[in-house]
């Protein structure tokens, strides 16, 4: 009897599996925040041995930087969109509380990019992550607005995203629309 022939041995995609582990990592973090994340939660999501995400990531915060920095390029995606609705809106303040609460349709994406500010307030390797969105946000409104208003849109954004994801309450349009308006106001050269 003529054994089978031999199979290939199994080809091996170390990059496959750290994306996978990672997105893993990005799902972990998104539901139990950086603090509960661990190598075991990870692997378990993932459906891989534990030994598997301390191969590929061999500390915990490589692992989180991992989820971290596919949650960040998932912003950057959505960034490109908004860059597109900004620029071509009549109605700039519209506009923004639009993208603003479907932005917050997504509770468990939100949390996870917030995730990302808290973790970099202890972790000076991951602010550039956390700066992602507001330098993108800025530099998108700046053309608009001006820079100084630019910054105090993007911070005013910023601050009804965390309340509201903080209080549980829905985004207040017609307060974000009015306040948008009015910081539409300041001089685009002040000193």
């Amino acid at each position: 009897m003529t054994p089978p022939p031999a199979r290939p041995p199994a080809r091996r995609d170390p990059e496959g599996r750290r994306r996978a582990l990672s997105a893993a990592a990005r799902e972990v973090i998104a539901e139990v925040g950086v603090g509960r994340t661990t190598h075991r939660a990870v692997a378990a999501r993932a459906g891989v041995p534990l030994g598997a995400t301390t191969y590929y990531f061999p500390t915990l915060a490589d692992l989180v930087t991992g989820g971290m920095e596919l949650a960040m390029a998932d912003l950057r995606t959505q960034l490109d969109s908004w860059q597109t609705a900004i620029a071509g809106a009549a109605d700039l303040p519209a506009v923004l509380t639009g993208l603003v609460e479907e932005y917050l349709a997504d509770r468990e994406r939100a949390l996870l990019e917030y995730e990302v500010y808290l973790a970099a307030a202890r972790d000076p390797l991951l602010r550039p992550l956390a700066r992602t969105w507001l330098d993108t946000v800025h530099a998108m409104l700046t053309p608009r607005t001006g820079a100084p208003a630019a910054r105090a849109i993007a911070t005013l954004l910023d601050g009804a995203m965390v309340q509201s994801l903080v209080t549980g309450d829905p985004l207040d349009r017609d307060h974000l629309k009015a306040a948008v308006t009015a910081l539409l106001q300041i001089p685009a050269h002040t000193s």
